[in-house]
Parts: C-alpha cells; sequence; structure tokens
C-alpha cells in the first residue's frame, strides 16, 4: 500500500492509504467465504454458489464493503505503526475512493506546549486588609452559635423559635400535619413551608389562625399553581438570648480561652490565615491565567470531548443510559448539540490549563516518589476509623496513582507561586530544555487522556459515504 502523512492543525496528522488492488481483491474473495453461507442464490444451496453467482446476485459493491469493513482497520493500524505515528485517540476514518481504494485516516496525535520564558512571569499578591469590622462579626458569629432560648410573654418576632401545631395543604395534597412542631421564625428556618414566616410575625401563644398564601414556586411542579392553605396554633414563644461578650463567655468557647482578649487574639490570627491563603489563591489563580495565556497549545478536539464527557458527568447527565439521556435533554429543551456546546468553553479552558500544568511540572522536574505518597496514605488514614476506610479505599493501584497525580498537582501549583513571587530554586541545566509532552505526562494533564496499547483498539470501521 502506499501511504502519505499530512501533519494538519490541532495535533493531527492525516494519512492517505492507498490499498493495493490484490489485496482489495483478496480481502473481497475472503468477505464471499464468510457471506456465502449465508447467501440465498437460487438453484443453490447456501454456501454452494460460486463467487460469480453471488457477486452477480448481491452486487460487486456489497462484497466490496463486506471486505472494506475488516480491511480498513487493518491497513490504518499498519499504516501507524510503519509511519511511527504517536496516536492517543480513536482516528476518523473516511473512503475517499473505491476505485482505487483510497482512505484517509485523521489521527489525533500528542499535544504540544510550550510555555515560552515562563521563569519571568511575575504576579503581585493580593495585600492582606484584616479590619476590626472582621472581628467582631466573628465575635458577633460565636454569640450566635452559644444562645439560648428562653420563654417570652410577648407576640413572635423575626428570630424566635417557638412550639406550634401546623397543618398546611395545596389543592388536594397535605403538606405538613403535625403537633407540637418547633420551628425557627426565619426566612431561611422556613423556606420549606412558603407564605408561613411573615403570617407568625405578631402571632402570640394560645392563639390560632388560618390563613391562605398564594402559589410558590418552591413547591413540586404539580402544586406550582395552587394557593397553600395553613392552619396554625401557637402553643409558647421562645427568644433567642446572646451571651454578654466577656471573660465568662470566652471560657466556654471551643478551647476554653482563658479571657476575652485570648479568644480575640486567636480569632484574629484564625481571620490572618483565612486571608492569606485567600491571598494565595488569587495569586496562584492569577498566575495560571498569566502562564496559558503566554503558552503556544496545541492539541487534538478529541480532549475536549473528553471532558465535555467529564464534566457532563459531574454535573448528573446520565451519559451512560441512552434513554434517560434523552429524557434529560427533553426537561433540558435543548438537544445533544447545543448541550455539548454549553459545557465546551469550560472544557476547553481546562484541556488548556491542565496540558500548561502538565507541562510546567515537566520542565520544573517535579516528581513524586512512593514514599510521598506512603506518607499521604498516612495522613489521609490518621483520621480515625473513617479515615481508616479512606486508606483502604486509596491503598490500591488506581488509588496510589490518584494520590500521585494530586500530590503533583499540588506541588506544581506551589512552584507556580514560587516563580509568579521570585522565590522558585534554579533549575537543573537538564530541565531547561522545552520538548513535547511525553506519552505518559500527555496522559496525566488530562484526565483520562490515555495512551492506546493496541491502535487495533484505536481504529474503528468506516462509514463508506
Amino acid at each position: 500500500m502506499k501511504v502519505t502523512v499530512e501533519r494538519i492543525p490541532d495535533s493531527q496528522v492525516l494519512l492517505n492509504i492507498e490499498i493495493d488492488p490484490e489485496r482489495v481483491e483478496s480481502s473481497i474473495d475472503q468477505a464471499y467465504k464468510r457471506l456465502a453461507p449465508r447467501a440465498k442464490v437460487p438453484g443453490f444451496r447456501p454456501g454452494k454458489a460460486p463467487r460469480a453467482l453471488v457477486e452477480r446476485h448481491y452486487g460487486r459493491e456489497t462484497l466490496l464493503h463486506e471486505a472494506l469493513d475488516r480491511l480498513v482497520p487493518t491497513v490504518v493500524e499498519e499504516a501507524i505503526r510503519s509511519e511511527e505515528i504517536d496516536i492517543i485517540d480513536r482516528p476518523d476514518l473516511e473512503i475517499a475512493s473505491l476505485d482505487p481504494v483510497i482512505v484517509k485516516a485523521t489521527v489525533p496525535v500528542r499535544p504540544t506546549v510550550e510555555l515560552g520564558e515562563y521563569r519571568t512571569l511575575r504576579v503581585e499578591r493580593p495585600p492582606i486588609e484584616l479590619d476590626e469590622a472582621q472581628v467582631e462579626q466573628s465575635l458577633e458569629s460565636l454569640r450566635e452559635r452559644y444562645a439560648t432560648v428562653e420563654p417570652v410573654d410577648r407576640p413572635v418576632e423575626d428570630g424566635d423559635v417557638i412550639r406550634a401545631d401546623i397543618q398546611a395543604r395545596a389543592g388536594e395534597r397535605e403538606l405538613v400535619n403535625q403537633e407540637d412542631a418547633e420551628l425557627t421564625v426565619t426566612e431561611e428556618g422556613l423556606k420549606g413551608l412558603p407564605g408561613l414566616h411573615p403570617r407568625l410575625l405578631g402571632l402570640s401563644a394560645g392563639t390560632s389562625e388560618s390563613f391562605e398564601a398564594p402559589p410558590s414556586d418552591a413547591l413540586e411542579e404539580s402544586l406550582r399553581g395552587e394557593p397553600i392553605h395553613y392552619t396554625v396554633t401557637i402553643r409558647d414563644v421562645k427568644a433567642r438570648v446572646l451571651p454578654e461578650l466577656d471573660d465568662e463567655f470566652a471560657k466556654e468557647v471551643g478551647e476554653s480561652f482563658p479571657t476575652l482578649a485570648a479568644l480575640r487574639e486567636r480569632i484574629e490570627a484564625d481571620l490572618r490565615t483565612r486571608l492569606e491563603t485567600e491571598a494565595d489563591q488569587k495569586l496562584e489563580e492569577s498566575a495560571l491565567d498569566t502562564l496559558v495565556e503566554g503558552a503556544v497549545v496545541e492539541f487534538p478536539p478529541q480532549l475536549v470531548e473528553r471532558e465535555i464527557e467529564r464534566l457532563l458527568r459531574d454535573q448528573g447527565v446520565p451519559g451512560d443510559d441512552r434513554r434517560n439521556f434523552e429524557k434529560f435533554l427533553q426537561r433540558a429543551g435543548m438537544d445533544e448539540e447545543a448541550l455539548r456546546a454549553e459545557f465546551r468553553p469550560v472544557a476547553l479552558e481546562r484541556v488548556r490549563r491542565a496540558l500548561v500544568l502538565g507541562k510546567l511540572q515537566e520542565q520544573e522536574g517535579v516528581t513524586i516518589s512512593p514514599e510521598d505518597v506512603a506518607a499521604e496514605l498516612d495522613r489521609i488514614g490518621s483520621g480515625g476509623p473513617q479515615g481508616e476506610q479512606l486508606r483502604q479505599i486509596f491503598d490500591t493501584e488506581s488509588g496510589r496513582e490518584a494520590i500521585e497525580r494530586t500530590l503533583a498537582s499540588r506541588r506544581t501549583i506551589e512552584r507556580l507561586r514560587q516563580i509568579a513571587r521570585g522565590e522558585a530554586p534554579e533549575r537543573e541545566p537538564e530541565q531547561a530544555s522545552d520538548v513535547t509532552l511525553t506519552d505518559s505526562e500527555a496522559s496525566e494533564a488530562v484526565p483520562d487522556t490515555e495512551r492506546q496499547e493496541e491502535t487495533s483498539s484505536a481504529t474503528p470501521t468506516p462509514t463508506i459515504e
């Protein structure tokens, strides 16, 4: 066979394969032998009709299609091997001509990433601003957490806790029927009972009231046009009482702080740590955006399609079950193409970022040792019974690989932060080369981008058009 190779954009290679006529003829003969036992030719028992009669009865094109269904994947696999093409996914096949037989195979190959002079990248860390209002707000939140409830002789106010008998009905459906229920009278606390919160305000213990609330979108779809009928009897009213902000309160909080000043210092330290973490995250995100913006990245479109499928799974879209998938599309009011188009920009960005981070990991020589993985397993398993269960889950070959990828990503991001702040250690000379990703590196850069060990499994049967 004759093979020509042409590199085309998006990390793909176009193969033009002209198959020798003798090989096509041999394949047609094998197709005849497969088809003959099923062939119904007048005057002959199945399997006994000569090839010429079978070909005349069914048409040469039928035999040719039967032959190419098996021949094309084989010759494409041979061409990929002979040309030493680094295939990473199934090629797209097209029969360009039947006389002579010419096959076009668009083959996705390893992505390429060039980072340029990324070591000069600099990003300012956002300043940390801790003001007294944040500390006071945290102290108030603690007071709310340690609040008590005490009976009061007054009408219901927002934030009270009440005991009440409550019935609610929408149309013919009973929503709730409960005696002596304890309710927190806030919009959040009563969001499951639309329209109830404002009608409770001002009621007193011992009173009963029936009223109607307007239809609500918070109810299930079949009830959304129905008004809600409530009957409520208030049994008692309690108010939340906040503790005094003093040394006695500090002793009741968490680790039992000796004074309010000590509690305040701990809150300030925790807030500062949180702000520093947030500032580091913003720096890392900005540095990664800058790194990706300055990189030259080329990758096959199949990686984006895989990432779309992963995003759909993460959103609970039932991709494996076609019937449920069709029902999902009906409920969403869109077709599959529109759904995938909605996720494509996010998938595209995720693939670019993952490949760039993978290249940075390679360039900076970030590696994870078996000892690193073992230490992380020990850390995971140190959280009591639940931690031990997690350890058992991750203490497998696939689990250790996942830990290794997570640690590598974490260290690579940390190195990027060092670079952005001008604090990165000098690279070893052999780390300075800028080459394309290796098989394993590109595989790990985007999850599930796995090298096809057998090109036959990566080569689909074409549709002859």
